[in-house]
């Protein structure tokens, strides 16, 4: 395998994304877009890794029941299908890096205005959500997540979060089924897109980093690290990220 660095990036990433609650794909396709990787093998590995680190927080937030279904439900039962056709679009590689700068510009701003968020229980009439617009929101993110190969939790947690959706235990564990669902639904929409010639090794590698990384993660306490900074360090990054690949891939530029 070339880049060995790679293994130490995506360790130090599954840790990080795993101790919030999320996958860290968003973080994985920052890093790949950096390296002459194929853009579908390098969404595949984005969604391998997510489905890696998630699962085990996903499993910890329902034994803890901290997943409220009737909230949950409208919005993964949109995302699913969406996330599916948005894995089957075909497009092209330029096209594709356009998009994902783009994506990840947003991404960082979203975490970036995230505050810190309440744990407590919310206001009485706070449950009282409109189906129809978290559908709605499912639908979007989850299309835009298998177009990209991302989990989509960077772009629901911050929303959910900035519009007082729930307590923030809770959005955690929302944005983690979402995740998991999505990256599901998006590997198997690329499954008819599949390169003949995938480093399947790399991804072997890959997911033994991330599994390391997001199992060490989700049993640290990371409010040690005082998890505010450690969320703007990483929207930092990935607006870095994402302004270096609208540099490489945008005509007007180059």
């Amino acid at each position: 395998m070339q880049h060995w660095e790679l293994l130490f990036f995506f360790f130090v990433i599954a840790f990080v994304y795993a101790s919030v609650g999320f996958g860290g794909g968003s973080s994985y396709l920052a890093i790949l877009a950096l390296y002459t990787l194929p853009f579908k093998e390098i969404r595949l590995i984005a969604l391998i890794c997510n489905i890696i680190v998630v699962t085990g927080g996903t499993i910890l937030f329902i034994r803890n029941n901290h997943i409220n279904w009737k909230k949950v439900i409208p919005l993964v039962l949109v995302s699913i299908p969406m996330a599916f056709l948005g894995a089957r679009v075909r497009i092209e590689q330029h096209t594709f890096y356009v998009l994902l700068g783009c994506s990840l510009i947003a991404a960082a701003v979203l975490m970036w205005a995230k505050k810190r968020a309440n744990y407590e229980s919310i206001a009485p009439g706070e449950e009282q959500k409109s189906y129809t617009r978290d559908g709605l929101l499912g639908g979007i993110i989850g299309f835009l997540s298998g177009m990209l190969g991302i989990g989509g939790g960077i772009f629901l947690s911050p929303i959910l979060n900035l519009t007082k959706w729930d307590t923030a235990k809770r959005i955690a564990a929302t944005a983690s089924i979402f995740i998991l669902v999505n990256s599901l639904a998006g590997i198997a929409g690329q499954l008819s897109q599949l390169l003949p010639a995938i480093d399947y090794t790399r991804i072997l590698l890959l997911g033994m980093a991330v599994l390391a990384g997001g199992q060490l993660g989700s049993r640290v306490a990371i409010v040690k690290f005082n998890p505010l900074l450690i969320r703007r360090i990483t929207a930092a990054l990935i607006f870095v990220a994402g302004v270096e690949v609208l540099y490489k891939h945008l005509p007007w530029i180059n």
